[in-house]
């Protein structure tokens, strides 16, 4: 388990990864493109951006030359939505032929919200929402909520395992919540759902 020295704090899952892989400057990086006052990046995409440059790193580690747009297909097989199983399975025995550990890449891949978590809790940034636009107020408040809510579990398990009152190894705690819309039958994430603007319903289905 990763520690700040300077000020005995636990370090966040992307400062472990950040640290682990040797992504010197990627934390303002991330700063920089969320915060950006036109064309800023999504948290999803941060997370995407940040997974890519993991896999090119374990890559290289491995002594493994990495050709142009490589990264971006082996990490589109190993997390698309589209990508059947067969196809995942030959991603990561490719992987593993090359010298990477498949279930370390894996395990250090990082979601939105720990990006999230990241950016407002160590990094201290906010992104400034369009008061009209009602959908990125709403996502920024509910991404705060969840930011509060890992805080309270990770600090509530932690002292449990401390006292021994709790068995646990080293931890994430992901809070993932559903929308299922029971007209169409669609489930989605529910910022995953804002973004896309809806669930599957036609479009001249009332509300």
């Amino acid at each position: 388990m990763g520690t700040d020295q300077s000020t005995n704090r636990r370090l966040s899952k992307v400062e472990r990864v950040i640290e682990t892989y040797d992504l010197d400057g990627f934390g303002e990086q991330l700063a920089d493109r969320w915060t950006a006052p036109e064309d800023s990046d999504s948290l999803r995409d941060l997370a995407d951006l940040m997974n890519e440059k993991v896999l090119d790193a374990a890559l290289r580690e491995a002594g493994e030359d990495v050709l142009e747009g490589e990264v971006e297909n082996l990490y589109t097989l190993l997390t698309g939505d589209e990508t059947t199983e067969g196809m995942r399975v030959q991603a990561k025995n490719t992987l593993q032929s090359r010298g990477v550990d498949v279930d370390q890449l894996l395990s250090d891949f990082v979601s939105h919200q720990a990006v999230y978590t990241y950016l407002t809790e160590i990094r201290g940034v906010s992104k400034e929402s369009s008061s009209g636009n009602r959908i990125d107020n709403v996502v920024e408040s509910i991404q705060r909520l969840r930011g509060r809510l890992v805080a309270v579990i990770e600090q509530s398990l932690s002292s449990l395992r401390n006292t021994s009152k709790l068995r646990l190894g080293d931890f994430d705690v992901l809070v993932d919540t559903q929308v299922y819309c029971r007209d169409c039958g669609t489930q989605y994430e529910v910022i995953e759902l804002l973004r896309r603007g809806g669930c599957d319903c036609d479009e001249d289905v009332s509300n």
